[in-house]
């Protein structure tokens, strides 16, 4: 067996050891493993989840070979529970693989409580009334639930869970944390002690910018009364300012520091989102509470004391023109920072568990360490129950929808895949399931989707007339190509939820494999 260093080194690279360790030791349930739930499952086990149960009554049929590579042709008439889970466990002997061969309906019915031990279950293919039995008994279990579908060319992908917490988010695009118009003493007296006049031309273009921007920023503020530049006038002029200190047109570190001169125009202080996270009702913590809510109250603590408004650095420096002596010398400084920061809130992580009478050790330092790092970048996710959603979905929202040309497939596809089930409850099939016409289908499917509509409060709406006959065409046949694609975006999702990082997506994804648009929608 490899190294798991060596095994996972890619993925390693993205989400590290601590995101390596979480899906080690999480165990996955998955619910129908045809090839949306296969594919889904496939993703996690190559990446090195810990444990896998499949849960599917069915027996390999000859149709599944043609959209399941998960099965081959010796395997018709057999387990699919059994041949999925032998073909899984051939792509990584480290995961532990069970099956258990019943019908997912049936299970969520007789045997709620089987669902508790899994860290997550996947559900796919279910129809609505089994997705809210099931996002119902995960809530109630504090199991993460996360909902798939692929449909013909459409399908959706939508997470349950009551509170999702996320430390390392890594958004596309953040601000160094350099605080460049809030220098900490040793900061300061650091840059007091470097000259912008020195005389030899190969030292002044080795001035690191983070210097440059900081003598310059002190210096506007000493005759515009303390206070940064804040309008676009001012601002220029401050460039202008940062340009005069210039001695040749070809210093490099020079067009850096006007490059990046917003970063001293930047608010100082806390996000709203933070701050909104430090005042949500968690964050009054108790003996039950989590560790991220722990964290949170010594976050608020510490902004309100030795961070003066602001949360602990992160430490990091990004690349720049300097010489080696001051790029080492302004490392040490924000690492030192940096860690004197995280000293303190690790104190007070530890006073604050033995005030509501938890293991003052029970938080790690790399968990402390990584939340001080990313202190600026937290998110807190939400999610509407199932059966909130269908019973009594946002109008305002589902009106914009409805009304958005844009998003006209998005939210016909929505209704048309909550209205097929009703269909099958009454017709005993899916439209244009079986061979003949699908008119007769097409219209008894518009006539549900219109009351559903109107149950939704959305009286006078139409859908897209060809969606009906499309969702006949489809057959409820899951296609291999729409299936990984599902299938693969929930795994996506699922390895968010359980390393905590990245940030999951919102509401119901929906995918339509008509006009190729991929598009979520928050009801």
């Amino acid at each position: 067996m490899a190294e798991p260093k060596t095994k996972y080194d890619r993925q390693l690279r993205i989400w590290g050891e601590l995101g390596q360790s979480a899906l080690e030791t999480a165990s996955i349930c998955l619910l129908n493993c045809g090839p949306t739930g296969s594919e889904a499952l496939k993703n996690l086990v190559i990446g090195g989840i810990g444990s896998i149960t499949i849960v599917d009554g069915s027996k390999v049929e000859i149709g599944d070979l043609g959209n399941n590579f998960m099965v081959d042709a010796k395997s018709v008439g057999q387990s699919r529970a059994k041949t999925v889970c032998g073909f899984l466990q051939e792509l990584n002997d480290s995961v532990k693989a069970n099956f258990v061969e019943e019908n997912p309906d049936t299970l969520i019915s007789t045997d709620p409580s089987f669902f508790s031990q899994f860290t997550l279950v996947i559900a796919t293919q279910l129809v609505e009334d089994s997705m809210v039995k099931l996002d119902r008994i995960c809530r109630e279990a504090n199991v993460m639930l996360v909902l798939a579908r692929s449909y013909g060319l459409t399908g959706f992908v939508r997470i349950s869970v009551k509170e999702h917490t996320a430390i390392e988010t890594k958004p596309d695009h953040s601000l160094d944390d350099l605080r460049l118009n809030s220098p900490w003493p040793e900061l300061k007296s650091y840059v007091e002690s470097i000259d912008l006049n020195v005389e030899e031309p190969a030292a002044h273009k080795h001035i690191p910018y983070v210097v440059i921007l900081v003598k310059v920023a002190e210096e506007w503020a000493q005759h515009h009364s303390g206070n940064l530049p804040s309008t676009r006038e001012e601002k220029n002029e401050f460039k202008d300012l940062v340009k005069s200190k210039m001695v040749s047109a070809d210093e490099e570190n020079y067009k850096e520091a006007l490059l990046s001169a917003f970063k001293v125009f930047a608010p100082t202080g806390i996000s709203q989102e933070i701050q909104d996270i430090n005042h949500d009702s968690c964050a009054e913590v108790g003996s039950n509470s989590s560790d991220f809510w722990v964290m949170v109250a010594a976050l608020k603590e510490f902004i309100s004391n030795e961070g003066g408004g602001e949360v602990p650095l992160e430490g990091s420096m990004p690349d720049m023109i300097s010489s080696t002596e001051h790029y080492i010398n302004l490392q040490k400084i924000y690492h030192s920072k940096a860690e004197a920061d995280f000293l303190s809130m690790e104190q007070r992580v530890k006073s604050i568990l033995v005030k509501v009478g938890q293991d003052p050790s029970s938080i790690s330092k790399p968990t402390i360490k990584s939340f001080c790092k990313n202190a600026r970048k937290l998110k807190v996710c939400r999610y509407r129950t199932i059966e909130d959603e269908f019973k009594s979905p946002s109008t305002t929202e589902l009106h914009k929808y409805l009304a958005d040309e844009n998003y006209s497939g998005a939210i016909g596809f929505y209704i048309l895949l909550r209205a097929v089930d009703r269909f099958a409850g009454t017709y005993k099939k899916f439209p244009g399931q079986f061979d003949g016409s699908t008119d007769e289908d097409a219209s008894q499917l518009k006539t549900i989707a219109l009351s559903l509509l109107s149950e939704m409060g959305c009286d006078g709406y139409e859908l897209q007339e060809e969606l009906y006959n499309e969702m006949c065409r489809f057959g409820a046949a899951e296609i291999h190509v729409v299936a990984a694609l599902i299938g693969g975006i929930t795994s996506q999702e699922v390895i968010k939820l359980i390393t905590k990082q990245f940030v999951p997506k919102r509401g119901t994804f929906i995918f339509n494999g008509i006009d190729h648009k991929s598009q979520s929608l928050t009801l």
